[in-house]
């Protein structure tokens, strides 16, 4: 039997599923916090990494272009400017996903160290006595 709750189909097959592609694009590492880094305005890929640290140039490029091919993020190009610059900003769409962002952040802030206790108990367990 097949049904819908809210907007998560019950069905066993879910390749489909508009909330899978949701989760998709939350998934990657780097999604959430570049459209997070995006939210206060257009900002230049130099500027970005400096912001979120920890992130290559490559890395940072696959990030904004597979961002932009979801329709998350729109590249302008300045070509007149010397020198030459790009600027990325948030669309309509991308901003609508910085409230679920804002959700995902809260819950790891209150439950981040239960989830970390909950790794190392299983490590823990799964070394077993011999290897302590």
């Amino acid at each position: 039997m097949s049904g819908t709750i809210w907007y998560v189909t019950t069905d066993a097959l879910l390749a489909d599923c508009r909330a899978r592609l949701a989760f998709d694009l939350l998934s990657n590492t780097w999604n959430a916090v570049v459209l997070w880094a995006l939210r206060e305005g257009p900002r230049r890929p130099v500027d970005l990494r400096e912001q979120i640290g920890g992130i290559s140039s490559k890395v940072l490029t696959e990030t904004l272009r597979r961002l932009q091919f979801n329709g998350l993020v729109h590249r302008q190009a300045h070509p007149g400017a010397a020198p030459p610059r790009v600027d990325y900003q948030l669309t309509a769409l991308g901003r609508s996903l910085l409230a679920p962002i804002d959700a995902v952040g809260a819950w790891a802030f209150e439950h981040g160290d239960d989830v970390m206790a909950a790794q190392e108990a299983h490590c823990t367990a799964t070394r077993g006595p011999s290897s302590q």
